[in-house]
């Protein structure tokens, strides 16, 4: 019978608009001190090492390359993930449940601030022969998929927006959050138009910041110092990646996943045995479709669940307490990380401010953001 396998180590940079005064090598550098502290172990306790990394975003080819020094994994394994963050814990879990490693090490990081045109980055996973040559920007196609969502369930633009509304001021009790502020609805409704119905105020900003987590198996960490939180269950998955062959009404990629998390983690009533979540909300109206794809409200009702207060930090279901994208930052494929972060802080009793009170079971979710239709959904528990 493989071991269960916990979270045992996390280290953590702010997460900021802007870093020149350090490099993403610093960064890391900073993360991985503070998570072997937290674990109470050294680099070359680590068995293997998976790096969350894509060589576009990068702007430098194979860029796992200049990662293992600042981890201490030099003539360590090195495995890339060019994917989501919770798709890479998933690779870390699967590794340690293989039995052949004990101990293993999740790095990711963003330097968006580097980019100075996210835009022409994006556009490369578009289909080269039918979509990207019509030259349009990928945030065209969230608003596409918002208009669609919104029709096809029922909820509203100012749903949406109560959505930028919640987590921007979740944020200000969120020291590591780039983006806290008091936004209204109206303040969101009345931005500039990003791609009809999308406006300016529900897309996320970007943010620079790193991550490094150590897991371990249940025998392993029972050696360590760190507060252990336990994967419960975990999953991930990739709809068609072709825009004309999608449901745009649905995250289908996020039922699927959460579809494979429950069943490893025996929940058979998310909305009721989950505590709390940190959904991808990139834009305003995906926590809403991600809500219902992770069967947490039913369809069409989460907008209305939002305005009855089920999912704010005082309510039933809390949702996105840390500020989520919108209020921490959109840091590409570490988003999910920081979503995963955010719910070991919870389950330790580390949050801080925002600290919820009931947190024994929290679920993660992530989304890999326009144009994909991919992500992971990780339950996450004290037990």
């Amino acid at each position: 019978m493989p071991q269960s396998v916990v979270i045992v180590g996390v280290g953590y940079t702010p997460f900021r608009s802007v870093s020149p005064e350090v490099s993403f090598r610093e960064m890391i550098f900073e993360a991985a001190v503070k998570a072997y502290d937290d674990a109470g172990i050294k680099p070359s306790q680590v068995d293997t090492f998976v790096s969350v990394s894509e060589d576009y975003l990068e702007g430098t080819a194979i860029a796992d390359e200049y990662v293992p020094d600042q981890l201490g994994a030099v003539l360590k394994p090195v495995h890339t993930i060019g994917a989501d963050g919770i798709t890479a814990l998933a690779s870390v879990f699967l590794q340690l449940r293989t039995g052949q490693f004990s101990v293993a090490v999740v790095e990711g990081r963003s330097k968006a601030s580097n980019i100075l045109h996210p835009a022409h980055i994006e556009a490369m996973a578009l289909d080269p022969v039918y979509a990207r040559p019509l030259g349009f920007h990928p945030r065209f196609v969230a608003g596409l998929e918002m208009r669609a969502f919104l029709e096809g369930t029922g909820n509203t633009e100012e749903q949406a927006a109560r959505v930028v509304e919640k987590n921007r001021r979740n944020a200000l009790r969120n020291p590591l959050a780039a983006y806290g502020a008091q936004v209204s609805v109206q303040d969101v409704l009345q931005s500039a138009p990003l791609a009809e119905p999308l406006k300016e105020e529900e897309a996320a900003r970007y943010a620079d910041g790193a991550i490094v987590m150590v897991l371990a198996t249940e025998a392993a960490a029972s050696q360590m110092k760190g507060q252990p939180v336990y994967i419960k269950g975990i999953g991930w998955a990739q709809d068609t990646p072709n825009l004309e062959e999608r449901d745009w009404t649905r995250s289908v990629y996020a039922e699927q996943a959460a579809r494979q998390a429950y069943q490893m983690a025996g929940i058979g009533n998310p909305s009721h045995e989950i505590d709390f979540a940190e959904v991808d909300d990139t834009f305003g109206y995906k926590e809403l479709q991600h809500l219902e794809a992770l069967d947490l409200a039913p369809a069409g009702m989460a907008g209305q669940m939002l305005d009855e207060g089920v999912f704010s930090s005082g309510g039933r279901l809390p949702v996105n307490v840390s500020g989520g994208n919108l209020g921490c930052g959109c840091t590409y494929d570490l988003s999910g990380l920081r979503s995963v972060l955010e719910v070991v802080l919870q389950l330790r009793g580390h949050a801080g401010e925002r600290q919820l009170k009931r947190a024994n079971v929290g679920l993660a979710q992530s989304w890999r953001g326009t144009p994909t239709a991919s992500g992971g959904v990780v339950v996450l528990g004290r037990e």
